[in-house]
């Protein structure tokens, strides 16, 4: 069985699914071992509701090094589903292939410091963006730097609006983070 830890920071609606896929078979022989957020937030009650081990660790300057402290020795990945704290590129380092993030946007586009939820679709319909989607990535030191494990697309009409692409990039967000986990931990 493969250990999961996964960091959150919402309403945790990304680790909900990830907890779906995993009970209804769509991610193989994996649990999710740990959940973490950074703030209080209501992921943390979902962990609760499925009797998944959780923490807070606050933000701060020593929130990679507290969170070093309590990850698994045995984790096989660390997902971070909807989480907003920058981690410190020693911990990004120490943890090389086995941390994975969505994106909302196609990266490289769309990525980087200040490009995260609503920013970012903002930055796709002032740009007149033709397309956008969602990218599951390897983390790295670099901020939305790291390899593209999985992306999926849809197109952009001149009628949406920043909350129509960020439905449109939750739906694709809730399809394709199953699929890569699953990838990942089961070589697939």
């Amino acid at each position: 069985m493969k250990n999961i830890v996964i960091l959150v920071s919402g309403s945790g609606t990304n680790l909900q699914r990830i907890i779906d896929s995993i009970e209804s078979g769509a991610i193989q022989n994996a649990k999710i071992s740990l959940v973490v957020a950074d703030r209080e937030c209501y992921g943390l009650q979902r962990a609760k509701n499925h009797a998944i081990e959780s923490i807070l660790i606050p933000r701060g300057k020593n929130f990679s090094t507290e969170l070093n402290k309590v990850i698994p020795e045995n984790t096989d990945l660390i997902v971070l589903a909807g989480f907003l704290s920058i981690l410190k590129p020693e911990f990004c380092e120490n943890w090389t292939g086995k941390i994975i993030n969505i994106h909302p946007a196609l990266l490289p586009k769309f990525g980087g410091k200040g490009m995260w939820g609503m920013h970012v679709h903002h930055a796709v319909i002032e740009a007149k963006e033709k397309e956008s989607g969602a990218t599951v990535h390897f983390v790295t030191p670099g901020i939305d730097e790291g390899e593209a494990i999985l992306q999926k697309s849809f197109e952009v009409t001149e009628d949406d609006t920043p909350e129509t692409v960020a439905e449109k990039v939750h739906h694709i967000e809730y399809e394709i983070f199953p699929i890569a986990i699953n990838k990942i931990l089961n070589n697939d």
